[in-house]
């Protein structure tokens, strides 16, 4: 396993991907595959995604707040940033998949805590990524001192991804500390939801184009390429809306093959975008 993904990995940043994302699950998800299919850790697999490639960054789309301490996964992120040579993003969310909160012992609050936990989180790693080691107080996290040694490379800070199209808290989130969203849906649903974030930014006193508009994309080119220009159209119409990145899925990976066509017949499509 270890070796097919470093060639994968190889392969991808050949093929000129500015990023690498993964998973951060347990136990597999519904719509992907059985709840037993093979599940690698995310950090430590980003830590060797880090080993094997010398230019994407690096991230996970996205953490559950629930999963780590933020202070603990503060340096998870961290380590990941200063190991790499400033390549680590924070993708973080609110959680949500039960089964393997309960399978593995992890407590599953209720949506309106999850998302009190995960502006509380927002705020330690802020704080964590700053000059300010002093304690934090607040509801549900309290430190006593935010230490934060190594300091991250990327400055300010690994960029914060908030991950999820919720309308009145996450896309607030994002506006108030985020560098970057993640929505789910096609063009008109993306369109809806940074609208919805627009009006956040000028609530919040944020600049809007500041931040990074991305989406959920899974890519299928097709037996021999057979799907390229279905791709090519549907990245250019969520283009239309303001999505700035697609970040998702390649269906028959581990093949290299479907990387390769991404390289030759979608990406010299989509640069001008």
């Amino acid at each position: 396993m270890g070796r097919r993904l470093g060639e994968i990995i190889r392969t991808a940043e050949d093929a000129g991907y500015s990023s690498i994302w993964v998973m951060d699950h347990f136990f597999q998800i519904r719509g992907v595959g059985p709840v037993e299919a093979e599940m690698l850790e995310a950090y430590t697999t980003l830590g060797f995604i880090a080993a094997h490639a010398a230019r994407v960054r690096l991230g996970t789309l996205v953490t559950g707040v629930t999963y780590r301490h933020p202070g603990i996964l503060v340096k998870q992120v961290t380590t990941l940033d200063v190991l790499s040579g400033g390549r680590a993003w924070l993708g973080i969310g609110a959680a949500w998949f039960e089964r393997e909160h309960l399978g593995l012992g992890v407590p599953s609050p209720p949506v309106k805590e999850r998302l009190d936990r995960l502006e509380e989180a927002l705020q330690i790693a802020l704080q964590m990524w700053s000059n300010n080691d002093g304690p934090y107080q607040g509801r549900y996290y309290q430190l006593a001192e935010t230490l934060n040694s190594p300091q991250n490379l990327t400055r300010p800070h690994p960029p914060i991804l908030v991950g999820g199209g919720g309308e009145k808290r996450t896309l607030r989130l994002v506006a108030r500390y985020a560098d970057a969203c993640n929505v789910f849906g096609g063009p008109d649903t993306a369109r809806h939801k940074f609208d919805v974030l627009r009006e956040h930014c000028a609530r919040e006193g944020r600049n809007y184009d500041e931040i990074e508009k991305t989406v959920y994309f899974a890519i299928d080119v097709g037996e021999g390429g057979s799907k390229v220009n279905e791709v090519v159209d549907r990245l250019g119409a969520l283009a239309e809306v303001g999505v700035q990145t697609a970040i998702g899925s390649l269906k028959n990976v581990e093949a290299l093959t479907p990387i390769e066509i991404v390289r030759r017949d979608v990406i010299p499509q989509v640069a001008h975008f």
